[in-house]
């Protein structure tokens, strides 16, 4: 394992770019971009833009995500294209202070650009785990990093909702300003807190055969992952069964605001909700974790799934602030939760002495989320008001509830999944090394 530097250094990251998770993806974009960039522009087709843009940024990092990793991981380029998606994510991220009202368009490019810089350089930073950790210490690595993403991402954002709240008492002249300076500090925060991992995080160097091709070894080695997955059954439908709930999980984290707008809530109280998820979600996630250890991991992953369910269609009927709270909470209870059994479940199924590879297919996959939920709302919502002639508030719980074909999918997935088989299959391909 690393030193308490190296490893705080590499943690603080997870510190750093959850400002833009939650102040900018979750919290103030969705917000001010109905409210301010979108003016004139109906409830229904304000949604679906908003649903574009996750969608179109999603699926650009999800297609370069696993050859970018492969590449990286070929040459030892990890930091280097870290450095380089987390800094765009960061530029695109101060550039939205910019955008004047009304000028969606400019804004949703720059939150596409600030997406693909925050997915992107995820992919780096996780890959960068095993270099700096054991077998024996990657859980406890990678939670302290989680419990840090939470708790920074929640302080920043505390601050962002006091400035938006309260301008005066800041010395800016109102809200929208506020808003507009809160993605200054995101810049800011988002690029102060990567330094450490620049300075103080190394990166195992490799020797690479004189005249290697890294584009073509990193095409190469995705190639010889995907085939591997092919070949395990088990761990294939997991995968499936994955990526369909977590879309639905990502797209609940990235429309809830928009939603909650569409049918008539007041900003400030959404703004509460979020930060209900930000502090219950920090303990809730060790719990949950907790739970798993003691009761069992794809139980427990189910039981997520099915809260998520119950939140979905449960917010196509509410009319109240404090019922959305309660939705809040109920996703706060479960959301790191399924992320991180998701997983632990998953490094039972795959072969133990290829776990680099295969984690990096995972995360690729992760990148896939939010893909098509986002779509589906706003496709939902569309059809509803243009199609079938109903009121937009109507339109936008169906499609909310849209979401829920998600979970029910990806549950019926997963108890298909066989972990007894699963380990069997890893562990034939562990014994056999590369297939031929």
């Amino acid at each position: 394992m690393g030193t308490t530097k190296t490893v705080t250094s590499w943690c603080l990251y997870d510190w750093a770019n959850s400002a833009f998770a939650t102040t900018v993806m979750a919290g103030f974009f969705p917000l001010f971009f109905k409210q301010y960039w979108s003016a004139g522009i109906s409830v229904n087709e304000s949604t679906a833009l908003l649903g574009l843009a996750n969608s179109l940024s999603a699926v650009l990092i999800a297609v370069a995500a696993p050859v970018l990793g492969a590449i990286a991981d070929q040459g030892s380029w990890k930091k280097k294209f870290l450095i380089l998606f987390a800094y765009l994510g960061v530029l695109m991220t101060a550039c939205l202070f910019l955008v004047q009202q009304g000028y969606w368009m400019a804004a949703v490019v720059l939150y596409a650009l600030g997406n693909i810089g925050f997915s992107g350089a995820n992919v780096l930073y996780d890959s960068l785990l095993t270099d700096i950790t054991t077998e024996d210490t990657v859980d406890y690595v990678s939670s302290k990093g989680f419990a840090l993403g939470y708790l920074g991402g929640g302080l920043l954002f505390s601050l962002n909702v006091l400035m938006y709240l309260k301008p005066a008492f800041f010395g800016i002249t109102d809200g929208a300003t506020a808003v507009r300076i809160s993605f200054l500090t995101v810049a800011g925060w988002w690029g102060l807190f990567t330094l450490p991992l620049i300075l103080w995080v190394p990166e195992v160097k490799k020797e690479l055969p004189a005249g290697l091709n890294l584009v073509t070894a990193g095409f190469k080695q995705f190639g010889n992952t995907f085939r591997k997955v092919r070949h395990l059954r088990v761990l294939f439908l997991f995968l499936l069964a994955y990526w369909l709930y977590i879309d639905g999980v990502d797209t609940i984290i990235r429309m809830a605001v928009d939603y909650g707008m569409s049918i008539g809530f007041e900003a400030s109280s959404l703004i509460v909700a979020l930060l209900i998820v930000q502090f219950v979600g920090f303990p809730a996630a060790l719990a949950f974790g907790w739970l798993g250890k003691k009761w069992d991991v794809k139980k427990s992953i189910y039981l997520a799934i099915g809260v998520y369910l119950i939140v979905t269609l449960y917010a196509t009927t509410i009319s109240r602030e404090v019922e959305f709270y309660v939705l809040a909470m109920l996703i706060a209870l479960v959301q790191g939760g399924i992320q991180a059994l998701s997983r632990s479940y998953y490094s039972r199924l795959i072969p133990k002495n290829q776990s680099g590879e295969f984690y990096g297919f995972y995360n690729m996959l992760g990148k896939f989320a939010a893909i098509i939920g986002p779509v589906l709302i706003g496709a939902a919502g569309l059809f509803a008001r243009r199609v079938i002639g109903l009121p937009e508030v109507l339109s936008a719980r169906i499609s909310i509830g849209a979401v829920a074909i998600l979970f029910i999918a990806g549950g019926i997935l997963l108890a298909l999944v066989d972990e007894e088989a699963g380990r069997r299959e890893a562990t034939i391909l562990a014994e056999a090394g590369e297939l031929s």
